[in-house]
Order: C-alpha cells, then structure tokens, then sequence
C-alpha cells in the first residue's frame, strides 16, 4: 500500500532475519520516552523485542527500499493487538505513521475486530491513536491501554 507523503512507502511480511534490525529501531525510537519514565536499560530495550518478536503478525514498513519501521497486529481474545509500531526518527512526522495506522485499521474495521494497545505514559504517539479514535481503557505508572471498537 503506498500513500502520497514524503516518502513512498510500503508493507511487506516480516522474516525472521528482521528481528535485529527492528531491535535496534525499538532502541532508538523508544529511548527518548524510557529515558524520560527512568526505564531505559540497553539490553532490555532489545531483549523485550527479541522475546517477544512474532514476525507472521508483523509488518515492515519499507520506504525509500529501506526498512523504515514495523507493526505487530497479533489476534488476541477479543480482537487484535496493535505493537511494536516503530518508524524512524527521521520519518516521523512525514504521515507515513498515520497512513499505515489507517491502512491496519481499515483491515480490522473489515473484520469486525476490535484493537487494543498500550502506549508510554507521556509519549506523542498517544494524540496519534485518539485521533483515530482509540480510547483510554485504564492506565498504570508506566502504560495507557487505548481501545478502538470498529468503526461502523
């Protein structure tokens, strides 16, 4: 799917070969942030993402013929789960974000499925999820767990 921002764009399937690259994307993209709450630990950072990396839910953003960023969309009771949503610093801001959110979402309002996600405390892609209508469903000292139901 590509869209007109400043980049082109696309999603393919991620490969199990990807997971060191998109540990270093979750490191870099998310340091700022855990800094910030006092949880930036070099190994976890990276660790969390390999342990938990399930490349059949998971999308990489590919822009410019680059990897650029990812998406995990995992079926869970209830609906999906929306993680691992990384795009470069140096694309953030260019509307690729929000059109790879539009074009999951879509895929999920066709489905049926609700989605859920958690966000850090704090963090500027919270504006990004309500502006498409996910919902605060609770929060702790570090997460808000967002929904959105689907769209009618």
């Amino acid at each position: 799917m590509t869209t007109s921002t400043t980049a082109a764009w696309t999603l393919r399937p991620a490969r199990p070969e990807d997971v060191e690259t998109i540990a270093e994307l979750r490191a870099t993209v998310m340091r700022p942030d855990l800094e910030r709450l006092g949880r930036y630990d070099e190994h976890r950072v990276r660790q969390r993402l390999r342990d938990n990396y399930a490349p059949e839910h998971t999308s990489v953003v590919v822009a410019d013929g680059e990897l650029a960023g990812c998406v995990t969309l995992r079926p869970v009771e209830g609906g999906l789960w929306l993680e691992n949503f990384y795009l470069s610093t140096a694309l953030q801001g260019s509307g690729i974000g929000t059109a790879v959110l539009r074009s999951l979402l879509a895929r999920a309002d066709e489905e049926g499925a609700t989605v859920r996600l958690d966000v850090l405390q704090g963090s500027a892609a919270r504006a990004l999820y309500e502006r498409h209508g996910f919902t605060e469903e609770r929060q702790d000292p570090v997460d808000v767990f967002m929904v959105r139901t689907p769209a009618s």
